[in-house]
């Protein structure tokens, strides 16, 4: 797997993290979630960097998105309880889609 694909899983990861310590944060009144909180995002930050070195940023974005936004409401819905409805799962297929799209077909993901 090159590099710049490692990079991005890991600043998904972060994000995924980070994003999940602020619920857990509940407002920052929480002292160990909110410092998951400047980690994940730091991280994410960092490593979203690193990749944009090797892509276009409107490809990285769009990956690191989509795959945040996914990864985000399957820890939602395991841990947090947050059911969603059948509308909200064919957008996240939609999603999802796109992101395969652009991976599988488009040119632009290297430059």
């Amino acid at each position: 797997m090159p590099i710049h694909y490692v990079y991005l899983i890991v600043a998904v990861i972060f994000e995924t993290c980070g994003t999940a310590s602020l619920k857990a944060s509940e407002g920052f009144t929480k002292l160990y979630p909110s410092i998951g909180v400047v980690i994940g995002f730091a991280g994410a930050f960092y490593f979203l960097s690193l990749t944009l070195n090797y892509m276009p940023i409107g490809i990285v974005y769009a990956i690191w998105s989509g795959l945040g936004i996914v990864l985000i409401t399957l820890i939602g819905l395991v841990f947090f309880k947050q059911h969603l409805d059948a509308p909200a799962y064919v957008g996240l297929a939609l999603i999802m889609a796109g992101v395969l799209v652009i991976n599988v077909f488009s040119r632009t993901n290297l430059h």
